[in-house]
């Protein structure tokens, strides 16, 4: 396997104290203009290693074999000689030669590489869109202007993160009680569920995020042991996922913590929101622009806990994650040949309706904004019946189905509807509705047709201060972005982003409505019989 480029690459751009956030309207604003390399000022690593163990995993399980790496690393190589003052270096000013991955959109790749969409070309000539996505495996023309940059070795496929298809057929209960670790003996007591198995809380979990539940249980096994053993002392023991809070203990914490951190930098680096990490210490380091948003989701997520070396040897793909890992589940980048790309070229909505009946009068009160957690995909949207009450209170108003399909899930303020009927809410396209009260909710198992009634909002479910329905769309398991590439559109109203989350409009003609809890004139829309 090819020595992990961490070592060579362990240089960090340092900004100022005040760091900009990243913009959180999403991926598809207006980038900067081009402009070239500011002064850079940077910070070498300490050299000394620190030992970082596999655990002790059966012979059982596959061994560590060779992962496809990135050979382009050489474009982002940096002068670690010691001088008085290190600078970085760039090769040369060659051109950039980068092939497409799956989601990319021509505003996105731009952020992520420093420049302007108008300065990147197709290697054939072709017309690129700009704002569609682009066809995978293209090869585009981008001008170098980054250097000092994290890895741009792929650690594993985005199919290893997300729930998608290549987990359809993964038996969490059976591989935990094969393991015998802790995690088999385990319970956690959770408010909707009550005493809860390790193994169904990472499947809880796993399921509600759309997180693939395999990369759940090697993080675990990594941090603390508790898969294939016990955890070696009491803060493992009570933080198993390494995030040390009074507030987060428990698996069941530790967990909603973790699937947070790797949302935010899966779908934050998939969206062109996120372009560098900010460590506990405060150094900060640009993403290398040609990673797969899995491996920036799992260099988003160890940088919110170690820094420096220990970063470092967590993303080792020889003695690190990646090799507990594979050593796991078996060479990831295999399975990901069988199901990737998880958006394939040309992939459209569905048709889709106004999720509610006719002739009743509701508000939008969220533009996009997080799909499960606060963080992650700004995958979903918001509308709240007409009502003389505020807060949470009971409502007639029916939610309806805004395609048909099959109900996959039902319960705890949630009903997920599969559109291609096939059952598994990691294939095809999936509808999530949140925010469903029990009383007449509609049974897993129930085909139902568009416009058919699958309950009343309200507040169950989730976090809430008021009744409304909370609407979302997947597609192989990955959150789509409410106002991407393929923007939300229901009944012709299409979905567009505002200056934050939950902020935004929706559009049909010359017709446009704004999200607001306020729910004011301008916040109204009603799904009439001239609707589809």
């Amino acid at each position: 396997m090819m020595k992990p480029l961490y070592n060579r690459l362990a240089v960090f751009l340092l900004l100022p104290v005040i760091l900009t956030a990243c913009a959180t309207g999403g991926a598809y604003w207006v980038p900067p203009p081009p402009s070239g390399p500011s002064p850079q000022a940077l910070a070498l690593l300490s050299e000394t290693p620190i030992p970082t163990l596999l655990p002790e995993i059966p012979e059982t399980v596959p061994a560590v074999t060779d992962s496809p790496t990135d050979t382009s690393a050489a474009q982002y190589q940096v002068d670690l000689s010691p001088t008085a003052t290190p600078t970085g270096t760039i090769p040369d000013d060659a051109p950039i030669l980068y092939t497409v991955q799956a989601a990319d959109t021509l505003p996105v790749v731009a952020v992520r590489f420093g420049v302007h969409p108008a300065e990147i070309a197709a290697a054939d000539g072709s017309e690129l869109p700009e704002t569609a996505f682009l066809d995978p495996g293209k090869l585009l023309i981008i001008p170098r202007r980054l250097a000092n940059t994290t890895s741009p070795e792929h650690l594993i496929p985005d199919s290893d993160v997300v729930f998608s298809p290549s987990a359809v057929d993964f038996d969490v209960h059976a591989y935990v009680e094969q393991a015998a670790g802790k995690l088999s003996t385990y319970h956690d007591w959770l408010r909707s569920t009550g005493s809860t198995s390790g193994a169904d809380v990472v499947l809880r979990v796993a399921t509600e995020n759309s997180i693939n539940p395999r990369l759940l249980l090697s993080l675990l096994e990594y941090q603390s042991g508790w898969v294939y053993g016990q955890p070696d002392s009491g803060l493992k023991e009570r933080y198993p996922l390494g995030k040390i809070d009074s507030s987060k203990e428990g698996l069941y914490n530790q967990l909603v913590w973790a699937v947070n951190q790797i949302s935010t930098g899966y779908y934050s680096y998939r969206e062109g929101r996120l372009t560098e990490i900010r460590f506990p210490d405060g150094v900060t380091a640009r993403l290398a622009p040609d990673l797969n948003a899995g491996t920036a989701a799992i260099q988003y997520f160890f940088a919110q806990i170690y820094q420096g070396q220990e970063w470092l040897d967590a993303l080792d793909p020889e003695t690190g994650f990646p090799a507990v890992h594979e050593r796991m589940f078996g060479n990831p980048w295999e399975r990901a040949l069988t199901v990737e790309p998880l958006f394939p070229p040309g992939i459209t909505q569905p048709d889709l309706i106004l999720p509610f009946t006719r002739n009743w009068q509701w508000s939008f009160t969220g533009g996009p904004h997080g799909a499960w957690e606060h963080e992650g995909a700004f995958a979903a949207l918001d509308f709240a019946p007409g009502s003389s009450q505020s807060g949470c209170v009971k409502s007639n108003a029916w939610v309806t189905a805004a395609a048909s399909g099959l109900v996959v899930r039902s319960g705890n303020g949630v009903v997920v509807i599969d559109l291609d009927g096939d059952g598994r809410e990691q294939t095809g396209w999936v509808l999530l509705y949140l925010h469903i009260a029990a009383q007449d909710r509609i049974a897993a198992g129930t085909f139902v047709d568009a416009g058919q009634p699958i309950g009343h909002p309200s507040c169950e479910g989730g976090f809430s201060t008021g009744t409304h329905v909370h609407i979302a769309r997947k597609y192989n398991g990955e959150w789509i972005p409410a106002a991407g590439p393929i923007p939300f559109n229901l009944g012709g109203w299409v979905a567009h982003p505002g200056d934050g989350a939950y902020k935004g409009t929706l559009t049909r003609g010359d017709k446009t409505v704004t999200a607001c809890t306020c729910s004011s004139a301008a916040t109204l829309i009603v799904r009439t019989d001239d609707d589809p």
